[in-house]
């Protein structure tokens, strides 16, 4: 696995590395280890997996009050997204600054996203697939959101006029 840093701290862009042969590839999509050796300590406690029928859904832009908050990688397995995340960490220099990738199946990019980011994505394509690797359990009441069209965000959405559930069109906006 090769770590790309971003411009927000403790965000990273994962790419894995294909080991090729005749049968096709074998590559490593999480290793304690290695990700050890960039500082961050991170055990999977539980996976989950989305299927996005239409182009132009939005899930998010969710996250976990603490004490359950999460880190999370996310890999897109089928189809294509665009993933966005953004730090809602407080005091941090990169307050409300976002960072957004292409993930897909052709590319095999991860997105690696600690405590304390909003998490969402667009699917680029039907049928789109994601799967999430977290560090914490689900809890339903320490979810939260904040909107995906939250002017001071300005997230610039591939997709113009998205699915969403009404809960993901109706969280907050953020308080400056």
């Amino acid at each position: 696995m090769i770590f790309h840093k971003t411009k927000i701290k403790d965000l990273y862009i994962i790419e894995t590395e294909l080991k090729m042969d005749e049968r096709g590839y074998f590559a490593r999509v999480f290793c304690k280890k290695e990700f050890a050796g960039i500082g961050v300590d991170f055990e999977i406690v539980q996976i989950n997996r989305s299927l996005n029928k239409k182009k132009g859904i939005i899930r998010g832009m969710h996250f976990q009050r603490s004490p359950m908050a999460e880190d999370k990688i996310v890999q897109c397995t089928k189809g294509a997204i665009f993933d966005v995340a953004v730090d809602l960490r407080q005091g941090s220099p990169t307050y409300g600054q976002w960072v957004a990738e292409e993930l897909s199946e052709d590319n095999k990019k991860m997105f690696l996203i600690p405590k304390g980011f909003a998490h969402g994505f667009q699917s680029l394509t039907k049928d789109s697939e994601v799967f999430y690797f977290l560090s914490q359990f689900y809890s339903h009441s320490h979810q939260a959101g904040v909107r995906f069209d939250d002017p001071f965000l300005n997230i610039k959405w591939p997709i113009k006029n998205p699915l969403l559930l009404e809960r993901d069109r109706n969280w907050p906006l953020i308080k400056r």
